[in-house]
């Protein structure tokens, strides 16, 4: 997976109270064309693995094959000893990192939020480890939540899922020689890791908003300037996600970025789907992935364009 995953398989938009409506004209993730092919062409399922084929990546078929939950050392061990004994023919299981644990999150599923037609099985709706740790707090590390999609952070010696993984891939950040990541244009950011393009001032909507302030907000955006090619939207949860730099804290974005005015929390385009009211955030102090209320003026928005 030389990107991170930017779609998400969020197919119907809601109003601020929950209400389902219609998609044209909103803003919202679910507004936008889908590109990624549907479950039954994703994974590949072969002698109790699944192949990935969004990123390559091989998952053990049971989602839980401890049996019971571990604490962060622990399911450490547990994976190595499925290395020394090359369970199902692999030799890399491991814990997964937190953004390819989040790659198999769906956004239009809840308990489990896997994707239609997943071919997983044994799988727990709660909280399953990462391998990786929080910067800021290095006695906590990260997991994800089956049944709503959070990807929150806790401490190590707490009890949680293991689901091994075997990855394939080597994230890559393609761009300009000396592998820089961004580039600015004038009052633009463009991201070579995956090909968007951020406005430099991550606050320039203005101020707190509510989830439908944010939106419009954009959409008043482009009409101020629609004589530019560019169309800005609100990001979806995985464009927002694909800022975050976990080696890095307050804010974690990577070392060197050129954005100014960044804000605690974003709001994103994507709904959630556990409860309507309220939409998908980026905390940016360690890159917490959570939920806002959307009728509350709680967060900011950070324009987002193709290309």
């Amino acid at each position: 997976m030389d990107r991170p995953l930017l779609e998400t398989d969020q197919i119907r938009c809601y109003m601020e109270n929950g209400k389902e409506i219609p998609c044209d004209g909103t803003g919202q993730d679910a507004a936008f064309e889908k590109s990624s092919p549907v479950s039954i062409e994703r994974f590949e399922m072969s002698g109790g693995v699944v192949r990935d084929g969004f990123t390559g990546a091989v998952w053990t078929q049971d989602a839980n094959p401890a049996e019971f939950p571990l604490t962060w050392q622990e399911a450490q061990d547990f994976t190595a000893e499925m290395r020394r004994n090359r369970a199902h023919g692999y030799d890399r299981w491991q814990l997964p990192s937190r953004r390819l644990l989040f790659s198999l999150i769906s956004h239009q599923n809840v308990n489990p939020s896997l994707p239609d037609g997943h071919p997983f099985k044994n799988v727990f709706t709660g909280y399953y480890w990462t391998r990786e740790t929080c910067s800021r707090l290095p006695d906590q590390a990260w997991y994800g939540h089956l049944g709503g999609g959070r990807i929150h952070r806790g401490m190590k010696q707490g009890s949680y899922m293991v689901w091994p993984v075997s990855p394939s891939y080597t994230e890559k950040i393609p761009g300009r020689p000396g592998g820089s990541r961004f580039t600015v244009d004038g009052q633009c950011v463009h991201d070579a890791l995956t090909g968007l393009t951020w406005l430099k001032d991550a606050d320039s909507i203005g101020g707190r908003l509510t989830w439908q302030e944010a939106l419009s907000g954009i959409l008043a955006l482009n009409r101020k300037h629609k004589e530019d090619r560019r169309i800005w939207r609100l990001p979806n949860i995985r464009e927002l996600e694909s800022l975050v730099d976990l080696s890095s804290h307050s804010p974690a974005l990577p070392t060197g970025y050129p954005f100014r005015n960044v804000q605690e929390a974003y709001w994103s385009s994507t709904t959630s789907i556990y409860e309507p009211r309220y939409a998908w955030i980026l905390y940016m102090r360690d890159g917490f992935v959570g939920v806002g209320f959307k009728q509350r003026n709680d967060f900011h928005a950070w324009p987002v364009s193709d290309g």
